[in-house]
């Protein structure tokens, strides 16, 4: 009797698809392309080559019910508009903010956009958010590529930028950023995904249900226009202590001079550890847990205090306000290239930058 074998499904599968198209400032039409990942425990995560973008996370809750995490638009039309908040998109060449928009690397004075109130913010007008990445796919990898010019946003020498996106078997989403120089010049990418974890549309009223930890036992103070000051406060008997969790909603409204938290904290690791324990996100009505491991020394927990208070942003059938979603972007402490005593944000022709982050998704029965 002949056997037949049946192909094993694997744990975890890629896809590609069109997302849309746009026409570039040449009158180019170009093509944004969507890629898939599915794993066997029924989580899919989309990201288009559009400024490097994830723009969906659909993951099941504790009922098995699935939900999307991620704040987002369904085309690109959406994600070309002034609505988009950088929804997903990875940040560069520098997150954050740099006081004034002035550098001064090796001597030479360089001036960025003003972007921010009085200073620089994610890369500038036209940072990575908002370019076209070039794609290659290898298994269930995916491989993109960005070359930024010298002097593209006032930012020194050519910059080859690669990131390598993953879905693991194990519900853990994987991004890894790499990038070389031509001249000395600041890097510091991250991804600026708003989560959710009650659903991308459950507002605030499913932010403050998060409880939240961070793995940090100081943070970086910040003047009225939140550039950093340099100094460095312990968290120590203050609102910003999250190393125990904390329910979002009885915490967001103690920040002080602030509608909420937005502020980067200096993560705790040891001296040999690379890739440490950075933060976790519990949302108890629904089971869903994220955790977030990183090899940076910052993250910037933001919990959407700008977003519009209004029904001006809408996505993927909802409506995005402020407190509807939180960010945690993994980096360099902000306006480094500023302060000694922060980690080092310049890398040098011959040096690479790597920047690894994961998030690990989990249901609490």
């Amino acid at each position: 009797m002949e056997c037949i074998k049946i192909a094993k499904k694997p744990a975890v599968w890629l896809t590609v698809d069109n997302f849309g198209t746009y026409k570039n400032d040449s009158g180019v039409i170009k093509h944004v392309e969507r890629f898939t990942w599915q794993n066997v425990n029924n989580i899919t995560v989309q990201v288009i080559n559009w400024g490097a973008t994830i723009t969906s996370i659909k993951i099941p809750d504790k009922d098995g019910n699935i939900e999307d995490i991620v704040t987002g638009f369904d085309s690109i039309e959406e994600y070309l508009s002034t609505k988009n908040r950088y929804y997903g998109a990875t940040i560069g060449r520098v997150a954050n903010r740099t006081a004034r928009g002035e550098l001064d690397v090796e001597g030479v004075n360089y001036k960025l956009a003003i972007n921010n109130g009085p200073n620089h913010l994610h890369g500038g007008i036209q940072g990575f958010d908002k370019v076209l990445w070039n794609y290659h796919v290898s298994g269930n990898k995916l491989i993109l590529t960005y070359l930024s010019k010298d002097m593209e946003e006032g930012y020194p020498g050519d910059v080859l930028a690669t990131i390598t996106f993953q879905l693991t078997h194990n519900n853990e989403f994987h991004i890894d950023y790499r990038a070389v120089a031509t001249r000395t010049t600041p890097i510091n990418l991250t991804n600026h995904s708003y989560f959710n974890l009650g659903g991308h549309g459950s507002g605030s009223k499913g932010l403050y249900q998060h409880e939240i930890t961070i793995n940090a036992d100081r943070y970086t103070e910040v003047d009225k226009t939140a550039i950093p000051t340099g100094n460095l406060p312990s968290v120590n008997g203050t609102i910003f202590d999250l190393r125990i969790p904390k329910l979002l909603g009885e915490v967001i409204s103690k920040v002080p001079n602030s509608p909420g938290y937005d502020h980067n904290y200096c993560i705790t690791k040891a001296t040999s550890q690379d890739v440490a324990f950075v933060a976790k996100a519990y949302h108890r009505p629904s089971g869903r847990i994220m955790e977030v491991y990183s090899n940076q020394p910052g993250v910037q927990f933001y919990t959407g205090n700008f977003m519009p208070e209004d029904k001006s942003s809408q996505g993927k059938g909802a409506i995005y306000q402020k407190h509807g979603a939180f960010c945690l972007e993994t980096q360099i402490y902000p306006d480094a290239i500023h302060h000694a005593n922060f980690p080092d944000v310049l890398i040098k022709p011959g040096e690479e930058y790597h920047q690894f982050t994961s998030f690990k998704f989990i249901v609490q029965k």
